[in-house]
């Protein structure tokens, strides 16, 4: 049956048993009425006018009754299927537990109270409602305990041969705006339906129309992209929503939200994945995936790179690898903007990704810096004997300690 079926169905059903009521209420006025006597006189045609008055009126109030009561019965309805599967049947054992809880007191209160009848009834359903009320919230709040003591459903031969569950992938702000993902899409290397949640796209349309040019740039290259994921790729955007509600942070209701749909976040924000990583949620960092991806370098490894900028010392120089790695040159400040072979000194590993450190074929940086400076190889250079004499130091051809001229 149909929702309107049912809300009719329960509609005529609630103005019948008003109207019952109110064909019994017509007779108690008639024999309470102070026209008794002229009432009584005019029976035949005025006590079944009186009964059709009351029974139409009963009837009226159940019918706008059960359109009011259906409609709270439908919002029920939703909110009961927005439920997880534990929590339906921790719900289910709750009422169970609450009503047989409430018939074993209903006995003796009656039975106390069998001289006034509705108070007796009245108090039952009061203690009914506040237990069957405790038993559920006790009972939800205890799902994951209950569902240790629950067999396991069984499964279908379909079912044990079927492939895994899929795992949705949640993609935040931060990543879609990076676009790195898109290409990783692209080549594979995530399975399973891609999920946007609507808050993500909010905040990303939010980022968009920022009056700051550099935030509005960034909103838009993420919506560009995921654009272009949407046509390339099958994209899920706002459906599963209703499993997070609320009006918290963004990265709060996204981990929330993975973990109601067992999914995966997909991110390159370094605190958002360790929240994450906290409350159970698997993440895919991409950032983790790049520094992965990074050829591996050895210690005394010959390569060539260009310097483009000097270092923190004196005598360092800067270059980087194709994907981006920092490598520190020793001796490589007189060779900015020069391709020069290095060999790779030692390796260090930081959050941010890898640092090599290197010095020139050949020769060590410090030795180069010296010439720089005017330095010859025996430690003087072009006037460093008259300046020796000046100070009464002699000058030797090796690198023995001078002693003063006497």
């Amino acid at each position: 049956m149909t929702n309107k079926l049912w809300r009719l169905f329960f509609t005529l059903l609630l103005a019948v048993l008003c109207a019952v009521p109110g064909w019994y209420a017509a007779d108690a006025f008639l024999h309470a009425s102070v026209f008794n006597g002229l009432l009584y006189r005019y029976s035949s045609w005025i006590a079944p006018v009186y009964r059709a008055v009351f029974t139409v009126v009963g009837a009226i109030l159940g019918t706008a009754l059960g359109r009011w009561a259906f409609r709270r019965v439908e919002i029920a309805g939703e909110r009961l299927r927005a439920l997880s599967t534990r929590d339906k049947v921790a719900l289910g054992i709750g009422l169970v537990i609450g009503l047989l809880l409430t018939t074993a007191l209903s006995i003796p209160v009656l039975i106390a109270l069998s001289n006034r009848i509705f108070f007796g009834i009245t108090l039952t359903l009061l203690i009914g409602t506040a237990l069957t009320y405790l038993c559920i919230g006790a009972a939800v709040s205890m799902k994951e305990e209950i569902r240790l003591f629950l067999p396991p459903p069984p499964r279908t031969p379909e079912e044990e041969a079927a492939p895994p569950k899929e795992l949705w992938k949640l993609l935040d702000t931060n990543v879609i705006i990076d676009g790195r993902v898109a290409d990783v899409a692209h080549a594979g290397f995530m399975e399973g339906p891609i999920y946007i949640p609507g808050f993500i796209l909010d905040e990303l349309q939010h980022i968009a129309d920022s009056a700051d040019g550099l935030k509005r740039a960034r909103g838009r290259r993420g919506l560009d992209i995921l654009n272009q994921m949407q046509k390339e790729l099958t994209l899920i955007v706002r459906t599963y929503d209703r499993l997070a509600p609320g009006h918290e942070e963004v990265d709060a209701r996204l981990v929330r939200l993975a973990k109601a749909m067992e999914g995966s976040i997909v991110t390159n924000d370094y605190n958002l994945n360790k929240v994450a990583e906290l409350q159970g949620v698997h993440v895919l960092n991409i950032n983790e995936l790049a520094n992965a991806l990074k050829p591996v370098v050895l210690p005394g490894e010959e390569m060539h790179v260009a310097i483009v900028k000097d270092g923190k010392e004196p005598s360092q120089g800067v270059g980087y690898l194709d994907d981006g790695t920092m490598i520190v040159v020793e001796g490589g400040r007189r060779h900015v903007g020069q391709s020069v072979t290095v060999l790779v000194s030692s390796v260090l590993q930081t959050q941010a990704g890898k640092m090599i450190f290197a010095h020139l074929r050949g020769g060590n940086g410090a030795d180069d810096e010296a010439e720089a400076a005017g330095y010859n190889g025996n430690g003087s250079g072009g006037s460093g004997e008259e300046d020796d004499l000046d100070r009464g130091v002699r000058s030797y051809p090796s690198r023995r300690p001078r002693r003063p001229v006497r």
